[in-house]
């Protein structure tokens, strides 16, 4: 971790803590995603690591590098400069249904390359922090409950999956549409 050098602290939960850090040999940013070492490194972390590690994808942050400190397990990503998604709605309150619309862009992205993220809330989709809010881009990150189509999953159990994820997300559509019309 030598290479990084950290700036400040960005969000702290269960999994441990990020951690924004500099690059001292290029000055670019990146998040760290520090786990302590232990029990917490379970099958979700090593999934994470290598489902993540697999993806490249415009609205996927940016995978780096795993390293290990004496006490914790550091994941070095890309960094979101917009921040969560959950925050910047809540700062807004509302938004204009354009706005709307575009920060929906990555609800139906589920699967890329075979992996299901399986946990996208709002608080897992980022901004990328471009100037403008209406060119911000959405990001998805933590990859800690994904799962990958192996022979060990069944190709209908993945779909299973997949369509309660769907058919919840049809019903809410429904649900607002009606909301909608009533207004």
């Amino acid at each position: 971790m030598e290479r990084y050098g950290i700036l400040k602290e960005i969000r702290s939960g269960n999994f441990g803590v990020a951690k924004l850090v500099k690059d001292k040999w290029t000055g670019e940013l990146y998040a760290v995603k520090y786990i302590e070492r232990g029990k917490k490194i379970d099958e979700h972390v090593q999934r994470e690591i290598m489902n993540h590690r697999s993806l490249n994808h415009p609205n996927i942050i940016r995978f780096k590098e795993v390293l290990l400190t004496p006490t914790h397990l550091a994941i070095v990503m890309e960094y979101a400069a917009g921040g969560e998604l959950f925050e910047r709605i809540c700062k807004a309150g509302r938004f204009s249904e354009d706005e709307a619309l575009k920060f929906e862009q990555l609800n139906n992205f589920h699967k890329c390359k075979q992996i299901c993220h399986r946990d996208l809330k709002l608080e897992n989709r980022l901004l990328d922090g471009s100037s403008a809010l209406s060119e911000q881009g959405l990001k998805i990150c933590d990859f800690g409950y994904s799962k990958g189509m192996s022979e060990d999953v069944s190709i209908s159990k993945f779909f299973d999956e997949v369509m309660v994820v769907e058919l919840a997300q049809q019903a809410a559509d429904i649900h607002q549409q009606m909301i909608w019309r009533q207004l």
